[in-house]
């Protein structure tokens, strides 16, 4: 089996083996994983973080050893934590990279960085203010930055970003952490999650003080969050119907 790193500030993850398949997820900057099939353009991988599959050009990534993927994963987790950040490679070129993207493979990589990381655990009271630096951030369906997110990349963005771990789509995410009965009982940080007509689970959003939501639907927005789901003051609609809501941290 190969493994790899993100050498570039993001790569599409693919669902299909061709430029223009849907975008599934992004690898972003110093992500690791494992090589599950290799053809002539592409690679099936199964990222380190969060175990998510797809298709990336194999152009786009720098194969690494075993032995260095094993090491990288045994370190706790060091992240960019400011917007946008450079690297400088071993020409003096900076290189950008964007807030989220991990610095622990950088002797690897042969870069240098000076600028704002977290490696820590932080404490609740720090999600939102994390999830402020998405605002107004466009949706992207699969988008896990700044410039182009979607509603479960922008949570587990967030949480990564405040040393937790949550998996990739919102389906997922459900399943992580405690339900709650009821929206009184929430904390800001806590997650909602909303479903469809069929009862499928295709959103989510993180609760705020005083009964508000921060979500990506459009941009990165906040919305009024009651029992019945998201309320959308602009359009004075609820979009979205509430199906549960999960204390994670």
């Amino acid at each position: 089996m190969q493994f790899g790193i993100c050498n570039l500030s993001s790569i599409p993850l693919r669902l299909e083996t061709s430029d223009t398949s849907e975008l599934v997820s992004q690898v972003l900057y110093g992500e690791t994983f494992k090589v599950l099939e290799q053809r002539k353009q592409w690679s099936k991988i199964r990222l380190a973080f969060d175990k998510y599959e797809g298709w990336i050009d194999n152009k786009q990534y720098l194969e690494i050893t075993e032995e260095n993927y094993a090491l990288i994963q045994q370190e706790p987790l060091k992240l960019s934590s400011d917007l946008v950040e450079f690297v400088q490679d071993e020409n003096n070129q900076l290189n950008t990279i964007i807030l989220g993207s991990t610095l622990n493979g950088l002797e690897l990589l042969n870069h240098s960085f000076d600028g704002l990381f977290s490696n820590i655990k932080h404490p609740k009271s720090e999600i939102i203010a994390t999830a402020f630096k998405y605002l107004n951030t466009p949706y992207l369906w699969g988008g896990k930055t700044p410039f182009g997110i979607d509603c479960s990349g922008f949570t587990q963005m967030v949480y990564k970003l405040n040393g937790f771990k949550l998996l990739r789509d919102a389906s997922q995410q459900a399943t992580q952490g405690e339900a709650l009965s009821f929206i009184e009982e929430s904390e800001p940080g806590d997650l909602a999650f909303f479903d469809n007509s069929e009862g499928n689970i295709i959103h989510v959003g993180i609760i705020m003080q005083d009964n508000y939501i921060i979500h990506a639907h459009g941009k990165v927005r906040i919305d009024r969050l009651d029992h019945t789901g998201i309320y959308n003051a602009d359009k004075g609609v609820h979009t979205h119907k509430l199906r549960v809501i999960k204390k994670i941290i």
